[in-house]
């Protein structure tokens, strides 16, 4: 299996360069150069299989002959052995037709955790073969962070800085982060939105000489591994809903896009989506392209569902490439052009391809809040305003024709986002097992400017002691 960039000015790679690498020299994202592809009756068998079994097998076809199958198979059953249910993203019907995928019962209590834990691993694995060290600089709007802290922290060969927007996610997603004691970890609390610390980071990986002098490497969803690995649950809910037999749709929250980009490489695979329905809340960004065909840059919104509070979504470029007939001459001209000026209108026939699959639908303050209030009132579910975005955005948008089944993602535990809740529904959600001692727990994180050279400097200083 090789890899590609979607600029296509840097040399192809396999599996643990890109995984390594994160982000492609030119400053695009790497993605397969053929998507590995299953026939029907291996997805239809995916229904009978533990989780970490059929991770193995979608992950193994992106790795190729890089990494052993017993390996990958070792791997992934470690990642998913402390997930709080057995089936590691089981499916709750909460409606005719309408189920909620559960992906939140990984340490951190966010779907983040599915992939970041199998990461985590990846690198592991990776970086004893070679005999390297790394560093990880990782963006987060709140979930990732806490994630890869969980999954990352006394990991040997590995550093780890991960930036948080100050004062923009909950107090449970920023303990998650900057509670862990692991001395290999550094949170940093950055004065500005997510975009800010997005922006920084990118930055970084285009100084080439920075990022060879600390050995840089991401795990944002940017890394094509944490794709692959979300491709998985796609299947898995699918396969326990008679797929390939019939298509299926999902309703997805969305910010940096990489779980909705997932849908869509599941797609690729071979698995029968008849729909991928985005969700996003005042942050439209993608909806406002896949709806109206400008992807333009807005100003970000502070908002109850924080992980989704994006005006820059990393993982559109890679929708664009695959619908623009994966020419990356004219993924690179448009994507700096948007770099430089906040706004690409998609061409015609990118646009109708991305209309084949996608819709877009944004959902305001109070549709969540409702959401969140009507789920505890129809179906005794208290759900996070993340997936709450994703209900009501189902609401809205009209059903598909053939009656497939919607699988509706929901991205995190109530626990993580108390506040909301309760303000919605007037139910505190009982506090899980992960939550309940962060309370007790000292903080341990720095203050910095958005400013990409303090930001540069701290890292290499965490790097290189």
């Amino acid at each position: 299996m090789r890899f590609l960039s979607t600029r296509g000015e840097a040399p192809e790679v396999g599996f643990i360069d890109a995984l390594l690498c994160g982000l492609a020299p030119d400053g695009g994202l790497y993605t397969p150069k053929h998507w590995p592809a299953l026939t029907a009756s291996e997805i239809a068998a995916f229904a009978s299989r533990p989780y970490a079994e059929v991770a193995a097998d979608i992950l193994g076809r992106f790795a190729g002959d890089e990494i052993a199958p017993d390996a990958i198979k070792e791997l992934c059953e470690d990642a998913y052995a402390g997930f709080g249910h057995d089936a590691v993203a089981p499916l709750r019907q909460v409606a005719p037709g309408r189920f909620l995928l559960e992906l939140f019962h990984g340490p951190t209590l966010a779907f983040k955790d599915v992939a970041m834990q199998v990461l985590a691993r990846l690198y592991e694995h990776a970086l004893a073969a070679r005999g390297r060290a790394i560093t990880l600089v990782c963006a987060t709007s709140g979930d990732t962070g806490g994630a890869a802290v969980e999954a990352f922290g006394g990991r040997a060969n590995v550093k780890l800085v991960a930036l948080f927007p100050e004062g923009r996610i909950s107090e449970v997603q920023r303990r998650f982060m900057t509670t862990a004691a692991h001395d290999n970890v550094r949170s940093v609390a950055v004065a500005g939105d997510f975009d800010d610390c997005q922006a920084i980071l990118k930055g970084l990986f285009a100084d080439t000489t920075f990022a060879r002098a600390v050995g840089l490497s991401a795990v944002n969803s940017i890394n094509i591994a944490r794709i692959a690995a979300q491709c998985v649950y796609y299947f898995t809910a699918a396969a326990a809903l008679g797929a390939p037999g019939r298509a299926v749709a999902f309703a997805i929250p969305t910010g940096n896009f990489g779980g909705a980009f997932s849908g869509y490489g599941a797609k690729l695979m071979g698995l029968p989506i008849e729909r991928l329905l985005v969700a996003t809340n005042g942050n439209d960004i993608v909806s406002r392209a896949l709806e109206g065909g400008v992807y333009a840059r807005g100003t970000a919104q502070a908002t109850q569902s924080p992980a989704m509070d994006i005006q820059v979504a990393s993982n559109f470029e890679r929708l664009y490439f695959e619908c623009a007939g994966r020419d990356g001459a004219q993924t690179a001209r448009a994507f700096r052009a948007f770099s430089a000026s906040g706004s690409l209108d998609l061409p015609p026939a990118v646009h109708t391809a991305m209309r084949e699959t996608f819709r877009g639908v944004a959902v305001s303050e109070t549709q969540t809040a409702r959401a969140m209030l009507a789920a505890w009132n129809h179906c005794g579910e208290l759900i996070d305003p993340h997936t709450a975005v994703a209900l009501a955005a189902a609401d809205l948008a009209p059903e598909a024709a053939s009656g497939a089944p919607l699988i509706v993602l929901s991205t995190a535990h109530a626990a993580k986002f108390p506040d909301a809740v309760r303000a919605a529904t007037g139910v505190l959600p009982r506090p899980s097992k992960a939550v309940h001692g962060l309370a007790d727990r000292v903080e341990r994180f720095d203050r910095l400017a958005a400013d990409s050279r303090a930001i540069a400097a701290y890292v290499r200083a965490f790097a290189r002691p």
